[in-house]
């Protein structure tokens, strides 16, 4: 694949890795609007004890473990555009509703559109209520003005899903190409050492939650296009 060509759905076998920088810009002409953001559903789910989600349209990478819909690949064919306004409202009222105090954008990658969720983060503090971003950590590493943005609120929980252990590992799975691996730093032992000894080299030492892939039917479809075996 070129960037001239067509947008990316998920990944086949044999693939042609791409920029995800690129790939974040390409989405964005198609799931933001201004300050809105394109969006399937609002709904809660036992998950951190229970949380009040907007499910995302559109992200920057292609995980061929994703466990999101096929709004991720075909970001055209899903979704309505929400407002800032809309979409704080809906986060806070379905919690008030279920009596909880967690709230996330999850399904696409929540730091695309950043003005949009800047407007979200904003209605949301002081309310009450912590918001968990989950992220890629892409757009974050690339950009280190908007993750000081984010360390501006009080009320934010920043969770950052590291993909591989090496440029190789990152390429295999995500599709965006090796070099981009450092940004957000299902990986061999060989590989998650790695990742390990990288992160106490910057200095981290904080919590690491390893995460288990469950068998969802996009999940299915993404590893049997890209060409692993499914038993």
């Amino acid at each position: 694949m070129t960037e001239a060509e067509e947008y990316p759905g998920f990944l086949k076998k044999g693939f042609t890795p791409f920029d995800p920088l690129w790939l974040a810009r390409l989405t964005e002409e198609k799931v933001c609007r201004g300050l809105s953001r394109k969006y399937t559903d609002f709904y809660c789910t036992g998950v951190y004890g229970g949380i009040s989600t907007g499910y995302a349209v559109g992200c920057c990478l292609r995980c061929v473990f994703c466990w999101v819909d096929f709004s991720r690949d075909f970001p055209d064919r899903f979704g309505q555009f929400y407002s800032p306004d809309e979409v704080a409202d809906r986060l806070i009222a379905n919690a008030r509703r279920k009596r909880l105090s967690r709230l996330r954008i999850s399904g696409g990658e929540p730091t695309l559109c950043k003005g949009h969720l800047l407007e979200v983060l904003g209605r949301i503090e002081g309310r009450g209520f912590l918001f968990i971003l989950e992220t890629n950590g892409i757009l974050l590493g690339s950009d280190e003005g908007f993750a000081r943005e984010l360390a501006g609120y009080r009320d934010i929980h920043v969770r950052v899903s590291l993909k591989a252990g090496t440029a190789e590992g990152l390429e295999e799975r995500t599709g965006a190409k090796g070099k981009f691996w450092e940004l957000p730093c299902l990986m061999s032992a060989g590989e998650r050492r790695n990742l390990l000894r990288r992160l106490r080299e910057t200095g981290y030492r904080g919590y690491l939650e390893e995460e288990v892939c469950d068998p969802y039917r996009a999940s299915l479809v993404r590893l049997k296009a890209a060409g692993y075996e499914i038993f």
